[in-house]
């Protein structure tokens, strides 16, 4: 069998079982795992090019998604009434100050020689940086989260298209990603793991506890989205009118064509994402990657900037991730930073990579959706199995009980499973690398 035979076979199956799981359990689950699939994909894609193509373990995934996530706040909300007179400037100044703290801090360990003089100077730096930073800053956050705490209580937005939110994710992402990858990517292997954990653990620390920037964990609900909203859809005559000769009714209609304008428009964004990591994957700069991910020591030799271009891929990595998230917090239609939990979701990507295939951008693809289907209907699924298993044990009985609340573990315990079956008989995935 060829390989284009194979792999056509493998989408071909998942687009069944997305069909299958339409006509058995609703149309809407089946929507639904399509388009968190696309975003899979996309996120899958992103991990593909820093660990596929150059090698890079980073753990930190969801950090990056989250900056998606809060790019689409500032880009498309509308800013809050009073809050940048409030506030604004100062928190704004207050940051730039804080910056520059660290900047003159660095430039005095640069330049001057090691001494108890250069270690006075730059905590004096320091000292003085942080509390003229803590002190245009806090009275400054404290007048924007007061307010009207209860609906806004933070800066907001530009209010612009919330497609623009979607490369915006994408570059903030890679602007944090450039910061982060100057003073990590001389680790390797599993201390460069752990230090993108962390600092997505930060991240999301942030973005929960800084209310003035995105209401923390209160959310931000009620952000701006491409398509229309399905009340209006409803009262539509025109569109009610379509969905009875269709032979739905205006309610399940305008949701499922809702989603659909989701689905295209996710899909989009998959495919020129997938054109242009082929392109680059097949190119002299795609080679030159993977000759660094094969053997850094003879790349360098050869005159290749090694630590130059890790840098280069892990932030190109994390801006697809950043988009991915930006794309998902709009279908959500709320940021919710109290959902970004990197080792689970970290995982699920990371599954999606290895079970796709490590280092094929097409294998990715394919992980996110088989792995996202996977995980929407494993729990259905399995309160079915038990349900069965126990079907003769007496009401009350442990072993039943427990069978049975056990059903909420299966997700991890399938993943595992698929991931020990694939790294069994499959060892570099389902679509591997040429």
């Amino acid at each position: 069998m060829s390989d284009s035979v194979r792999n056509t076979m493998y989408f071909a199956g998942v687009a069944l079982l997305i069909i299958i799981t339409g006509f058995v359990q609703s149309w809407n689950t089946a929507l639904f795992i399509l388009n968190f699939g696309l975003i899979s994909a996309i996120m899958a894609l992103g991990v593909n090019l820093q660990w596929g193509f150059a090698g890079l373990f980073n753990v930190g995934i969801m950090g990056f998604v989250a900056l998606g996530g809060l790019a689409t706040v500032l880009v498309s909300m509308p800013a809050t009434p009073g809050a940048w007179q409030a506030g604004g400037a100062s928190v704004i100044g207050a940051l730039v100050l804080g910056a520059a703290t660290v900047v003159a801090a660095v430039i005095l360990m640069t330049n001057m020689k090691a001494s108890k003089l250069r270690s006075f100077s730059v905590f004096g730096v320091l000292v003085v940086g942080f509390f003229v930073y803590r002190g245009l800053f806090d009275p400054a956050v404290g007048l924007i989260e007061e307010i009207d705490p209860a609906a806004t209580g933070y800066l907001g937005g530009l209010g612009l298209p919330v497609l623009l939110a979607w490369p915006a994710g994408g570059l903030l992402a890679a602007a944090v990603a450039w910061l982060i990858g100057k003073t990590a990517l001389g680790l390797r292997s599993d201390y460069l793991a752990i230090a993108t954990l962390g600092i997505s653990e930060i991240i999301i620390a942030v973005m929960k506890n800084e209310d003035w920037l995105g209401r923390g964990v209160k959310n931000v609900v009620g952000l701006p989205r491409p398509a229309p909203y399905e009340v209006d859809l409803q009262s539509n005559a025109a569109f009610i009118e379509r969905a009875n000769g269709l032979g739905f009714d205006a309610v399940t209609a305008s949701t499922l064509w809702v989603k659909l304008i989701y689905a295209g428009l996710f899909t989009v964004v998959l495919v020129i994402l997938f054109v242009m990591a082929q392109r680059a994957l097949h190119s002299p700069w795609g080679r030159m990657m993977r000759a660094i991910r094969d053997n850094e020591f003879a790349a360098e030799a050869m005159g290749k900037n090694v630590t130059a271009r890790h840098l280069q891929i892990f932030v190109l990595g994390s801006a697809v991730c950043g988009i991915a998230g930006a794309m998902m917090t709009t279908l959500d239609g709320q940021l919710t930073p109290g959902t970004y939990q990197p080792l689970r979701f970290t995982f699920l990507i990371w599954v999606m990579v290895i079970v796709g295939g490590s280092g094929n951008n097409l294998g990715s693809v394919l992980g996110g959706f088989l792995i996202w289907w996977l995980w929407v209907m494993v729990e259905p699924m399995g309160s079915v199995l038990m349900k069965f298993v126990t079907y003769g044990m007496a009401d009350g009985y442990w072993l039943k009980d427990h069978l049975l609340e056990s059903v909420a573990h299966m997700r991890l315990l399938t993943m595992g499973l698929v991931l020990l079956l694939v790294l069994r008989f499959s060892p570099r995935g389902l679509i591997p690398e040429k």
